[in-house]
């Protein structure tokens, strides 16, 4: 699904808008909808006319865009229907992760928080998710507040979750911020890449990384803000994986849940995937013991971004449809699988590169 496009440039200056399809509806802040087109009210006494190009003809009722006349650009910030919304609050990082999906960019791109502020206040106030990622979000202190702030005021019922590297709050006093914006349903995803210090720091690039991620995890524990440890599985990772998993119950068992994930092939992930790339059939022993072990001790554990037919088959009440649906793909062998309503299927970037072992899967009743 594609989320930007570029039409014929208008004059005007960048808006930020709610689609709307009823034409009686005050357009200070909305766009109207009709006929694959977008009345944009201000370039002439009528409104300026853009013809959405096909790749856009989802958008519908209490969509969010971003309009930029003078280059074309219409961008979808959010779609009311999805249940996979996020927010890209800036793509600086001080962190240089081997398999980042998004690599960091030193630009200065503070204007998309004012961006993401404007969208907010647009959204659904029923929307059920939404994600917030970068780069590091963190980096933006006071602003990444604010952030939250107008989150709790205009989706009050909407479950956040923040991604970030954990690096920042190790500083308790930014962990306290956090919390005392007093989002009712915040978790912050932070990754963990292996119960090493130094393995870690050479993955995420960043000596020093692994004792201010763990401080910051106790921080926000402290302050009583839920924590969601990510594992991203790859050759630099998977091999300590269950020495990992023992690390964890050890001494974050206090976290609420554990996510388990295959790769990405975007950003560094494509540019190292010949360092990274393992066979899921290959770390599958070592997956099982590290889920046996959160298990155990009665850690939430989820399996993110694999194929079914790549999974031993007890690992899969583990599984989740984890991938988004802008991004979401299967393959030819997937029109024949049986599972295929339960199993979360590929990234869209799995083209460049997907495991050996994927095979249409017979129902139980059916199997040999």
């Amino acid at each position: 699904m594609q989320l930007h496009s570029r039409v014929k440039p208008w004059s005007g200056e960048p808006r930020v808008l709610r689609v709307t399809t009823r034409p009686d509806v005050p357009r200070t802040d909305s766009v109207y909808l009709r006929e694959g087109a977008l009345l944009v009210m201000g370039g002439t006494p009528v409104g300026d006319v853009v013809v959405l190009p096909e790749a856009l003809g989802y958008l519908t009722e209490g969509d969010v865009v971003r309009l930029v006349p003078q280059v074309g650009e219409v961008s979808v910030l959010y779609r009311r229907a999805s249940p996979h919304n996020s927010v890209l609050l800036t793509e600086r990082c001080n962190s240089r992760c081997l398999m980042c999906s998004q690599p960091p960019k030193g630009a200065d791109d503070s204007y998309l928080v004012d961006v993401w502020l404007q969208a907010v206040r647009l959204m659904d106030p029923e929307t059920a998710e939404l994600g917030i990622s970068g780069g590091e979000p963190a980096l933006l202190g006071e602003r990444l507040l604010e952030l939250l702030r107008t989150c709790r005021q205009h989706l009050p019922k909407t479950a956040l979750h923040l991604l970030s590297n954990g690096r920042l709050f190790n500083y308790l006093s930014f962990a306290r911020e956090v919390s005392k914006v007093g989002c009712e349903d915040l978790m912050v995803g932070i990754p963990v890449y292996s119960d090493l210090s130094s393995r870690h720091a050479f993955v995420v690039q960043a000596q020093g990384a692994f004792d201010q991620t763990l401080r910051g995890i106790i921080n926000l524990k402290r302050c009583g803000v839920r924590v969601e440890l990510r594992v991203v599985l790859h050759r630099e990772t998977v091999d300590r994986l269950p020495q990992l998993a023992r690390f964890i119950t050890r001494n974050l068992p206090f976290v609420d849940h554990v996510a388990l994930m295959g790769l990405e092939l975007m950003g560094f992930a494509k540019t190292n995937l010949d360092a990274l790339w393992i066979e899921p059939n290959e770390y599958q022993p070592k997956l099982r013991a590290a889920v046996e072990e959160l298990a155990q001790a009665r850690l939430s554990v989820s399996i993110y971004n694999h194929q079914l037919c790549v999974l031993d088959r007890s690992l899969w009440p583990y599984a989740r449809k984890s991938i988004s649906d802008w991004k979401n793909d299967y393959v030819e062998e997937c029109a024949r699988c049986a599972e295929r309503e339960r199993c979360g299927g590929f990234f869209a970037s799995a083209a460049l590169r997907r495991p050996a072992h994927i095979k249409a899967l017979q129902s139980e009743a059916g199997a040999a």
